[in-house]
């Protein structure tokens, strides 16, 4: 602890050092009779004299130069339990406070700081989306970075995943989350179920990538939609039941009403208005009956009816009724399906392509490829995509964003699809568009 400023040490040390100054050359002269020899002793004593005198009156302010360095040095490596003490109200004294009230700041910022790392870590970990983050390591492959508890219990039974390569970590998870994660892009993944009696498993899967400290990296976002997912199927089937009353009640009601008005007319002989009656009744029956059809074919989707096809000649046939591009790859090989109901479900899909490219049909396409044991069928557009609303409830029955949609194609599709021992997938394009994956297998 400094007890003197620095201005009071150097009045101090210079008073008693000025008075040797001009007193010993004038006792030297005395003494020697002699100027020129009194002088060059007088030099000889006082030089070293005054260079100790200055060093030990500036050596506080050497020590107070050196606290600064070091607490500075402190402060970057966050440490900041560090204190400076300065006696006196110069300027020096005024650094040294000045100093002080940064470290006193610092440290409450850092400890505000902590506190919500700490919050934020003990969020990020409980939350039940599996978040992993992933960047390129040294030998150039993809590490994990950081991983919650959700991501280790869905992608490593609970193990500590970082510092791992994201490539072997995704060499034991199912086929359909590998390949979303391998493709890119936002998506909706269906997970089929190990055992039977288990129930499917639907994630919404969603990337972010940014820079952090200069480096490249991808945050992965896994969220399970199966609960969702039910909870929006029993309120959808909710809004069925009550679509349906309304349906029965609009059309029931006017054939009631016209057929007691008919009884009334027969009555009372006034055969001539009979024909519109029976017309009336006639046309109303006939929208009921299709309505209850529509529903119906989805409630109670027969059996595929399977058949040897090629998928050269069966796309061709699809061409002609619907136009969209034919990507170059394989199609000479055969495939065992319901050529009627994956029609039926690539018209639906090469329909909402159509509609979602403007219906100029630019950019409507299909990718066939064929994998081992599988045939991926893809159908694909450049229209706006599905933002992540839309997309989390592509699947659900009835949910439709059309003024006059139905819902039910997507839907209807992923019924086709899964009960030929297929799936289905959805996620956004690079560059804009949408992605219908199907995947059937080779039987």
């Amino acid at each position: 602890m400094m007890r003197r400023s620095l201005a009071g040490r150097l009045l101090g040390w210079s008073l008693p050092v000025l008075v040797l100054a001009i007193a010993l050359p004038l006792l030297l002269q005395h003494w020697l009779q002699d100027a020129r020899l009194a002088g060059l002793l007088a030099a000889l004593v006082l030089v070293p004299l005054v260079a100790w005198v200055a060093r030990r009156a500036l050596r506080p302010l050497d020590a107070l130069f050196r606290a600064l360095a070091g607490s500075v040095n402190s402060y970057r490596d966050g440490e900041y339990n560090f204190g400076i003490h300065w006696r006196g109200d110069d300027d020096l004294g005024a650094l040294v406070r000045a100093h002080s009230e940064l470290g006193e700041v610092l440290r409450e910022q850092r400890q505000s700081l902590v506190q919500r790392e700490l919050l934020l870590d003990t969020m990020v970990q409980n939350t039940p989306v599996a978040m992993l983050l992933v960047a390129a390591g040294g030998d150039g492959e993809r590490r994990v970075v950081f991983a919650n508890l959700a991501a280790r219990k869905l992608l490593h039974h609970g193990w500590k995943l970082e510092g791992q390569r994201l490539a072997q970590v995704l060499a034991d998870v199912p086929i359909e989350l590998r390949e979303a994660l391998d493709r890119g892009g936002d998506s909706l993944v269906a997970i089929a179920a190990e055992h039977e009696g288990d129930e499917e498993q639907v994630y919404h899967l969603a990337r972010r990538h940014f820079r952090l400290n200069g480096r490249a990296h991808e945050l992965l976002l896994l969220r399970l939609l199966t609960s969702e997912l039910r909870r929006q199927e029993v309120q959808t089937w909710k809004k069925v039941i009550r679509v349906i009353s309304h349906e029965l009640n609009n059309s029931l009601a006017p054939i009631a009403s016209l057929a007691h008005s008919g009884g009334e007319l027969v009555r009372r002989g006034r055969h001539e208005r009979l024909e519109e009656v029976f017309a009336t009744i006639e046309e109303r029956a006939q929208h009921l009956e299709d309505f209850i059809r529509g529903y119906a074919r989805f409630a109670k989707l027969p059996q595929p009816l399977l058949q040897n096809i090629e998928w050269g000649p069966f796309l061709a046939s699809l061409q002609r009724q619907i136009g969209f591009e034919l990507e170059a790859g394989a199609t000479d090989f055969h495939a065992r399906i319901d050529p009627a109901q994956i029609e039926q479900s690539l018209l639906n899909l090469l329909k909402n392509a159509h509609e979602a490219g403007g219906g100029g049909g630019d950019g409507v396409s299909i990718r066939l490829t064929r994998l081992p044991g599988w045939a991926r069928i893809e159908v694909l557009d450049r229209g706006n995509g599905m933002n992540e609303s839309v997309l989390q409830n592509a699947l659900v029955p009835f949910y439709s964003t059309k003024r006059n949609g139905t819902g039910l194609g997507l839907a209807l599709t992923r019924e086709i699809v899964e009960a030929h021992g297929g799936r289905l997938s959805l996620h956004n394009r690079e560059g804009g568009g949408l992605c219908v994956a199907i995947q059937l297998p080779n039987r």
